[in-house]
């Protein structure tokens, strides 16, 4: 509590201004209460595949404290009751069910719900599954006498009569009706895993859920990782007990062995598993994407090479296990894996046909891939990015996709035909500007369209496709909104800068309240600065409020996206940064510093800069190879030497360091720690598993062997979030924001 003072700008002692300083400041309490969060949205639920009804969930009359799940036709506002309250009750128990996730059937009968979920790693993926029949109000717990969350990933079968999940790293299937539960693989371990994902492929391809239903319902397809020959990672936990605990985990560094993968099918009914032919493991990479094509007689899959500049789309019978390669994309520098599907990528024209995503021309545009082989038909010509497909109108033969039109940092819906004779044509009436958000209906005839800006919070509404004729308004935000504006803001605005190669750098700088031209004031750079986000968009930040609190303290706060951030700017601007990370990036943001320092409002000699993960990284490098720019800075759980961060992330930009180490050597900030000038906070989670402390403390002892004066905060058994354990998330804040005031004053 301590610490409040030096949060809020004055404490005056009369009640009358007293309330009004609470009312009108930015906390970081107030930040992190839960205040300033985006408002419920009425009617907006998950969309069935009839295409016209959703499943929303609405205070139950059945189950007083519970809640019912209805399907809503949102266009008419018509609705019925699909499951009441009171069914989801357990005998012996007067509490509904608490839903963390759920899957109704298509027809309705049968229900499928996550609760008692436990962290794995990133996100509450362990827990309790119960499946509720519908109608005979049979309610079971699935897994038999398993120990309470210990269930992954459970999923109803095509028909809803069974689920399956993983449970200790293998796969079963149980019957809803009988209750028999048949195992599908028994060769599980701690580290031959069934059907999810090691922490590598987790963390770096998104793996987490690790196996596909069939669509006929009669199989099953999965990833198999065997992690026994990855290195081992161990985290030390000092706290908890009277002698340290140990956690160990496999965790590949870059140039280290990675798992092998393989693909397996089993009969849903039990049998042996069939593998598929190609597998992936330290030598050839990475199985990144599998799923079935819609006619259940082959599975997909995307093999990346290790170098990760290869992706082979192939397919493979589900009964032989052969593969045949149907597409290749390529790149002299790195291939992303970009998703336009549900399973990696979405089939079209019945199954003859699928859509990805390449920069093969310089541009990310959409392709339509002939399944059985043939030239990719170009289906967005231009020069223009897609930024990521939301959905098909079949009847039509259209698809539905974002993109910017004329400014990068915003987004709007366009649509082409999937035939790849039309130009794509803007959707998104060009009054609505700002970021443009849809979540279409399976048949593309109706949307949830949401739009917002950075200074307008989001407004949506149910809307008809292609015309985008609203139907009705189902929430703006009109409670924050106001809430907003009795807030002491200051004004951002967007600009642009030029990059060191003269290219232009989106930016967007926060003044503070009162903002007088003719005087001098500080400036904290916000910088995250790597190819895997982006900081300067035009949309609602309404969740990232602590440059709003830094701009009232009396700084202005600059935020810039360098090259090789992934803008929708072109292939040459995410990717001239190839084995190069570090570098260019710091080139490109020296140059703003140098062109922020002219305007004749900006102090030179204050300018600070602070960033966590790839910004805490960015943060070091700024203060190490461009000393004389920077009084200060506070980098966050940042990786001071690239050897030390996962294969998957690293090599992907770098290569191996076995090929270039000069490069590794280069593009990490440890080698120039002995140019620091300027203050310096670094601040780490000693229970990271993602960026490990370990980097930290070498760091460390480079700075101590150079006599080079920092601070340090160490936040014991946090993870990289450092969120975990009573007011951390306050505390870390309020120490960023006390060690910037403290060392460089407003």
């Amino acid at each position: 509590m301590w610490l409040v003072p030096l949060i809020l700008i004055s404490l005056h002692s009369p009640d009358s201004a007293q309330h009004r300083t609470q009312s009108t400041e930015l906390t970081v309490e107030r930040m992190l209460s839960g205040e300033f969060s985006d408002e419920p949205v009425t009617d907006m639920g998950s969309w069935r595949a009839d295409g016209t009804h959703v499943l929303v969930e609405r205070d139950s009359k059945s189950a007083p404290g519970g809640v019912d799940l209805v399907i809503l036709d949102p266009a008419k506002g018509d609705s019925k009751i699909a499951v009441k309250g009171s069914e989801l009750i357990p005998k012996g128990s007067r509490d509904q069910i608490r839903f963390e996730q759920y899957q109704l059937s298509e027809d309705g009968k049968h229900l499928l719900i996550l609760t008692n979920s436990q962290k794995v790693w990133r996100r509450n993926t362990r827990g309790d599954y119960w499946a509720l029949s519908v109608g005979d109000g049979k309610l079971m717990k699935l897994g038999g006498d398993t120990e309470p969350s210990s269930l992954m990933f459970a999923k109803l079968s095509p028909d809803g009569t069974k689920a399956a999940y993983i449970c200790k790293s293998n796969l079963y299937v149980q019957d809803l009706e009988s209750g028999t539960i048949t195992p599908l693989t028994a060769d599980g371990s701690n580290t031959l895993i069934n059907g999810t994902s090691d922490w590598v492929y987790e963390e770096e391809l998104d793996i987490r859920d690790g196996w596909y239903w069939s669509p006929d319902g009669k199989s099953i397809a999965y990833w198999q990782i065997d992690s026994s020959a990855e290195p081992t990672y161990t985290l030390i936990n000092d706290t908890d007990s009277l002698y340290p605990k140990l956690k160990q985990f496999p965790y590949p560094k870059t140039g280290q062995t990675n798992p092998t993968v393989r693909i397996g099918i089993v009969p849903a009914a039990g049998g042996p598993t069939t593998w598929l032919k190609d597998t992936a493991n330290t030598e050839n990479g990475y199985i990144a994407r599998m799923g079935w094509t819609p006619d259940s007689k082959s599975v997909f899959i995307e093999h990346l090479n290790r170098l990760q500049n290869q992706n082979r789309y192939l397919i493979a019978s589900a009964s032989t296990g052969e593969a045949r390669q149907v597409f290749m994309d390529t790149d002299t520098t790195w291939v992303d894996v970009q998703d336009t599907g549900g399973e990696g990528v979405r089939w079209v024209e019945e199954g003859r046909a699928f859509l990805v995503l390449s920069e093969k021309d310089g541009w990310r545009h959409l392709y339509s891939i002939p399944s059985k082989g043939g030239p990719p038909v170009l289906l967005t010509p231009g020069s223009f990015d897609v930024d990521e497909i939301s959905g098909l109108d079949p009847q039509l033969g259209m698809v539905y996709f974002t993109a910017s039109s004329t400014d990068s940092t915003q987004r709007y819906l366009f649509s082409t035909s999937l035939r790849g004779n039309d130009k794509p044509a803007q959707i998104t009436p060009r009054t609505l500007i700002g970021t443009n958000h849809y979540d279409i209906s399976p048949d593309g005839k109706l949307a949830y369209h949401t739009v917002s800006s950075a200074s307008e919070p989001p407004v949506t509404e149910l809307i008809r496709l292609p015309e985008h004729s609203s139907i009705r308004r189902l929430g703006d935000n009109a409670r924050l909104k106001a809430k907003f504006a009795d807030l002491r803001l200051g004004t951002s605005k967007f600009i642009q800068l030029n990059a060191a190669d003269g290219s232009k750098m989106d930016a967007k700088l926060t003044f503070p309240p009162g903002f007088d031209p003719n005087k001098k004031y500080p400036v904290l750079f916000n910088v995250y600065g790597e190819p895997a986000g982006l900081i300067v968009e035009d949309a609602w930040e309404g969740g990232h409020l602590f440059d709003e609190i830094i701009a009232q303290h009396g700084y202005i706060v600059v935020a810039v996206d360098n090259r090789g951030t992934p803008a929708l700017k072109g292939r040459a601007w995410r990717k001239c940064v190839y084995r190069k990370i570090g570098v260019i990036a710091s080139e490109d943001q020296a140059a703003a510093v140098k062109q922020i320092d002219k305007l004749p409002y900006v102090d030179a000699s204050r300018i600070a800069i602070w960033g966590w993960s790839g910004g805490g990284t960015m943060t070091l490098n700024m203060l190490f190879r461009y000393p004389d720019l920077y009084a200060l800075g506070m980098s966050v759980a940042p990786v001071p030497d690239m050897h030390l961060y996962d294969t998957i992330y690293q090599e992907r930009y770098m290569g191996l360091p076995q090929d270039n180490e000069r490069d590794y050597e280069r593009g990490s900030p440890i080698t120039y720690a002995n140019k620091l000038k300027g203050q310096l906070l670094i601040v780490h989670g000693s229970g990271d598993d993602n960026v490990h402390y370990q980097g930290t403390e070498r760091l460390v002892n480079e700075l101590v062997a150079d006599d080079k004066p920092f601070q340090l905060m160490v936040y014991p058994n946090r993870t990289h979030a450092i969120s975990e354990g009573p007011g951390t998330s306050r505390h870390l804040y309020e120490l960023l924001l006390r060690f910037l005031t403290t060392n460089m004053p407003p």
